[in-house]
């Protein structure tokens, strides 16, 4: 028996390769398929079934793609509505693979189809439980997501998941194997382990929501400082269940190498959004007017979900000549196939063509701390959770999940300084307030981090202990 875990640190998320004999399984692919079909390739074996925890909100799964083209079923816990072709199973229903079982625990809280897959070896032991977003490491599913006006609430799915733990997870061994859907940095939980693999019983000791007293405990502990889920989480999870275009095809459509002109034809025509993926130390020297800085040497994929929201939006791409792939591959993951086509030879290729360009002021930690004096204004971009363990006098904290709801209420005639935590998000949001017609700010590259180094400001004011 082999077990694999495949991560991808960019969307905190695990797949999972399983081979026992000339059978495999996989649990949770990503969208692009290849490297699943080169594994099998390799080990010269079958796939014989494909696993699905749950409709996934994050990220748009392989399943179609990978039940395509190797002919194996999907498999869905009880009460999930595809409208494609699947196989619901029952609870406690068990596969075979090989000398190996996979045992469907019907686990809901998460969502209503939520599932966990228990793993019997082939001495009949109970190995490992792979569990989705039932059961993270530190943390259990965010239990808001399947909610809905006058059906089911928020606190009634969390007391779903409070029994399904209570009744088909805590019962396991402690030496069970724990191999969750997601790690640290995941939007689907609050408070993951940067760890991706546990055992049950270190589980038991150290996770919070495994140490409540009673259900009601457990309701109020799971839900309290839950942020709203990026708006972007409804779309992926009809693509999930709906269907898609095929990876080949998203991937051959935005493929497209358009030099400035058509670019700039391309941009008025179509109205897509200007995506530039370069790293915000070249964006802020020079850029195509209007154009979004989303850095792909980063959580590229759930900023664009989180910023653009729309999934069938258009986009047009200026990369790092030769990240074309990269960047449309990572796209696809979070359901934006739109992708229109890309900026033939990068930014350069544009400034040679003479077309015009814009810039951000970008200044470094040091130099703030020369401009910094107590009438300063600040704009602090990070999560309130890091606003609220230290920040700068005078800052006021505007979290750049939601820029589309305050960057409408900034004054243009004030100036202020604009920062997150080391300059990637802070150059997002610098890029939209940009284009918006906001200019009367300068950011900070190295951010609140940078800042701190320097040893030349006040100390942090810190709001709270958490």
């Amino acid at each position: 028996m082999k077990i694999e875990q495949i991560y991808t640190g960019c969307l905190a998320q695990g797949a999972y390769y399983i081979v026992s004999e000339d059978e495999a399984a996989i649990i949770d692919p990503l969208r692009e398929v290849q490297p699943y079909l080169d594994r099998l390739e390799k080990d010269q074996v079958k796939l014989k079934y494909i696993f699905e925890t749950h409709f996934h909100a994050d990220f748009v799964s392989g399943h179609l793609d990978l039940s395509r083209k190797t002919g194996a079923p999907i498999i869905y816990g009880p009460t999930a509505q595809p409208d494609f072709e699947a196989i619901i199973a029952e609870d406690h229903q068990i596969f075979e693979i090989g000398k190996i079982k996979i045992k469907v625990l019907h686990t809901p809280g998460h969502t209503l189809e939520s599932s966990t897959f228990l793993l019997i070896d082939e001495g009949g032991k109970e190995n490992a439980i792979f569990s989705g977003d039932t059961l993270f490491l530190g943390d259990v599913g965010r239990p808001d997501l399947a909610q809905k006006k006058g059906s089911i609430t928020q606190e009634e799915l969390a007391g779903m998941l409070y029994d399904s733990l209570q009744n088909k997870i805590m019962p396991l061994s402690d030496d069970v194997t724990v191999y969750p859907a997601h790690g640290a940095g995941s939007a689907c939980g609050k408070n993951m382990q940067k760890e991706t693999v546990d055992s049950l019983g270190n589980q038991k000791r150290t996770n919070y929501a495994l140490n409540q007293p009673d259900k009601e405990s457990f309701i109020s502990a799971v839900l309290e400082g839950l942020t709203a889920p990026p708006k972007y989480f409804g779309m992926n999870v009809t693509l999930n269940k709906s269907g898609y275009e095929s990876f080949e095809t998203v991937m051959n459509k935005g493929l497209n190498p358009l030099n400035p002109d058509d670019f700039e034809t391309a941009a008025e025509e179509t109205g897509a959004l200007l995506l530039d993926t370069r790293s915000a130390a070249e964006f802020h020297q020079g850029f195509i007017p209007n154009a979004v800085n989303i850095g792909l040497k980063g959580d590229f994929a759930p900023w664009v979900g989180s910023m653009v929201v729309d999934v069938k939006q258009p986009l047009l791409l200026i990369t790092e000549p030769g990240k074309e792939k990269e960047a449309i591959t990572r796209l696809s993951r979070v359901g934006f196939d739109n992708v229109v086509g890309f900026l033939e030879g990068g930014f350069e290729s544009w400034k040679k063509s003479g077309k015009e360009t814009d810039e951000i002021k970008r200044i470094s930690p040091d130099e703030f701390a020369e401009q910094f004096h107590t009438d300063i204004k600040i704009i602090d971009v990070r999560k309130e959770s890091e606003f609220e363990k230290g920040h700068l006098q005078n800052a006021e904290n505007k979290p750049l999940d939601y820029i589309s709801e305050w960057a409408g209420n900034i004054p243009n005639q004030e100036h202020f300084y604009l920062h997150c935590a080391g300059g990637y998000r802070s150059m997002i949001a610098a890029s939209i307030l940009n284009s918006r017609g906001i200019r009367n700010f300068t950011e900070i590259g190295g951010g609140y981090n940078g800042i701190i180094k320097t040893g030349k400001i006040p100390a942090p004011q810190i709001t709270c202990e958490k």
